[in-house]
């Protein structure tokens, strides 16, 4: 009923797809490369990004505060033409558990062949869309609640086997990770293996999927999660929508993505989302995005939300962006104001 069906279809996809610099907070088309994206010479280059961020919330007692939504810094390269290098480290306050600075990101790369690249090191799941689009290319200011609260850990230590590039019409990725998180060790001898696949059907679509399967917490619980995703693009209009199903243990040490409160899981549990852009001109994208989350399946109404975000994007350069957005939260069990007003600055170098 809840849009579940609709995206079922591509999980049939979910055998590996995705791309080099992706599993990081940067586009696959990072250092010098040729047009096939296979390295060509050594380099090194620092990047960035600030995202100075204003937030007002609606509810009984009405907070707004000032706050770093995300301070990055980074460096990635190559250090020939069959090993390439990537690392980048947190600074913000409101985002680290303890408010410390933390490496984020940290992986080598062996990248000789566009279809066998193989990485090493602390990055991103290869698991949905909006979880692998780039922080500082998200549309909305906050990703979907579905994707903070079942992609997570969004980060963790692992292996994978990746191929394509944002010109191909296949990518793909298949890590084998810890399961835990940043800075944390395995707990048990079982790892997670997690995938993820997409597919460009034609110039202005494009669909996929993602899996994950693992022990969490300990050897003998685990952890099955599915993704679908489809991505349409048609002159200036956007389309974007994903659905995630999760099921079985989780770590709740784990935390929200990029700072989000984690919350208390039922045994099953999924969500959705559909977000539309219209790229009015270089300058101005007006969006709107719906999403649904019911953290416990067998509960009805207790734990189900839904938000509609309401936004524009103001470009003022390819290096400085501008995000307000509106956040209506419904619940369905009690009502409760708790809006919130958003509004994002970012500069990315």
């Amino acid at each position: 009923m809840k849009t579940k069906i609709i995206f079922i279809f591509t999980i049939i996809f979910t055998l590996s797809f995705s791309a080099t610099y992706a599993q990081g907070c940067e586009d696959d088309a990072g250092t010098s490369a040729t047009n096939s994206g296979v390295p060509k010479t050594s380099s090194t280059t620092f990047f960035g990004y600030f995202q100075p961020e204003y937030d007002s919330h609606f509810t009984d007692d009405k907070t707004s505060t000032f706050k770093f939504k995300r301070a990055r810094f980074g460096v990635r390269g190559r250090v020939n033409r069959t090993f390439s290098y990537y690392a980048m480290i947190e600074t913000s306050d409101f985002i680290s558990s303890d408010g410390n600075v933390y490496l984020m990101d940290a992986f080598i790369t062996y990248d000789k062949y566009e279809w066998a690249k193989v990485s090493v090191g602390s990055f991103k799941q290869p698991f949905g869309l909006e979880v692998n689009t780039p922080c500082h290319s998200l549309t909305t200011i906050d990703r979907a609640i579905v994707s903070d609260q079942l992609v997570s850990p969004q980060r963790d230590m692992g292996v994978m086997l990746l191929g394509g590039t944002s010109k191909t019409k296949f990518r793909y990725s298949l890590a084998l990770m810890n399961g835990r998180g940043l800075g944390v060790a395995d707990n048990n001898t079982k790892k997670d293996i997690i995938g993820r696949a997409s597919y460009k059907l034609f110039d202005f679509m494009s669909i996929g999927g993602s899996f994950r399967y693992g022990y969490p917490n300990n050897n003998e619980t685990d952890r099955t999660s599915y993704g679908a995703e489809i991505a349409l693009t048609y002159n200036k209009f956007n389309v974007t929508s994903e659905y995630i199903y999760d099921e079985g243990d989780y770590n709740r040490a784990a935390g929200g993505g990029c700072g989000a409160t984690p919350l208390e899981l039922g045994a099953k549990r999924a969500g959705a989302y559909v977000m539309a852009s219209y790229d009015i001109n270089k300058q101005w994208q007006p969006v709107f995005k719906y999403e649904y989350f019911d953290q416990d399946l067998n509960i009805k109404k207790i734990g189900y939300q839904e938000m509609m975000t309401l936004g524009v994007n103001y470009f003022f350069n390819d290096n400085t962006r501008l995000q307000i957005n509106y956040q209506n939260k419904i619940e369905t069990a009690t009502t409760i104001d708790n809006d919130a007003l958003l509004m994002q600055l970012q500069v990315k170098f």
